[in-house]
C-alpha cells in the first residue's frame, strides 16, 4: 500500500491572530507561511510524489502552489473530506474567548464526546478524514502501484486525528500529538498495519528554544502557530 505524506498548511493569518478559522473564507498564509510553502519543494526534492490531494481551503491551496509550480506535471485534486473541522459557531472566534467555554474542557480531555455547536463532532471529523485516506490509498495503489507515495495538504486537527488512527490511539489521546505549520508527517500503509515514519517534521528546532511566555498547557484547537 502507498506511503502518505501529510503536510499541514503554512502559518496563516488566523494562526498569528489567535482566531479559530475553521471554514471561514479568505484565510491566507501570512508572510512566514508563504516562506514555509516556498521552501517545501526543496524539502521534498527527490521524493517521487505521484499525486497531490489538498483541502479546498485557501491556506492549503496556497501551501501546495510552489510544489505544483516546481512539478507542473504532478496531478492535483481537492477533497473536502480533509478540510478543516467544521467548528460551527466557534468559527472566526478568538481562541482566548473560548478558553472558559465548558466545551473546551471536553475538547481537551474527552474529544470523542465533543461536538461543536452548529458544526460537527470530532468523531465525525476523524471518520471522514480516515475514510478519505483509505479511498486515496486504494486509488493511488491502483494507478501507481503499491510502493507509490502521494501527498495530502490538510489541517492540524485533521492530521493529528489521522496519526491517532494510524497508531491505533483512541481519539481521546489525539491532543497529545503536535504538528506545526508546514510540518511533514509520513505514514506508510501496509496490508497489516500503518507505520508512522515522520511526525511533525519542520526541519528546524526553533520551537524548542526558550520563549518569553511558557507554552500553552492545553492543545490549541485547530493547531498552534508554531515557532515564533
Amino acid at each position: 500500500m502507498p506511503t502518505l505524506i501529510l503536510v499541514r498548511h503554512g502559518r496563516s493569518t488566523a494562526n498569528t491572530s489567535g482566531v479559530l478559522a475553521g471554514w471561514t473564507p479568505g484565510v491566507a498564509l501570512d508572510e512566514r507561511g508563504a516562506a514555509q510553502a516556498a521552501a517545501l519543494p526543496a524539502r521534498l526534492e527527490g521524493v517521487p510524489i505521484t499525486e497531490v490531494v489538498a483541502s479546498p481551503l485557501q491556506r492549503c491551496q496556497e501551501t501546495v502552489r510552489p510544489l505544483l509550480a516546481a512539478r507542473p506535471d504532478l496531478p492535483v485534486h481537492s477533497d473536502e473530506r480533509i478540510g478543516e473541522a467544521h467548528y460551527g459557531d466557534w468559527s472566526g472566534r478568538k481562541l482566548a474567548e473560548l478558553t472558559d467555554d465548558p466545551l473546551m474542557e471536553v475538547v481537551q480531555s474527552h474529544p470523542s464526546a465533543a461536538a461543536f455547536p452548529g458544526g460537527e463532532s470530532m468523531r465525525a471529523m476523524q471518520t471522514r478524514a480516515a475514510e478519505a485516506v483509505r479511498e486515496w490509498n486504494a486509488r493511488v495503489e491502483r494507478d501507481h502501484g503499491p510502493d507509490a507515495t502521494y501527498l495530502m495538504c490538510s489541517h492540524g486537527d485533521i492530521i493529528k486525528s489521522l496519526v491517532a488512527d494510524a497508531l491505533g490511539l483512541h481519539l481521546d489521546l489525539f491532543q497529545r500529538i503536535s504538528v506545526e505549520p508546514c510540518s511533514v508527517t509520513v505514514i506508510r500503509y501496509t496490508r497489516l498495519r500503518p507505520f508512522l515514519v515522520r511526525l511533525g517534521d519542520t526541519g528546524d528546532f526553533a520551537s524548542l528554544m526558550p520563549r518569553e511566555a511558557p507554552p500553552e498547557r492545553d492543545a490549541t484547537v485547530g493547531g498552534d502557530a508554531g515557532a515564533p
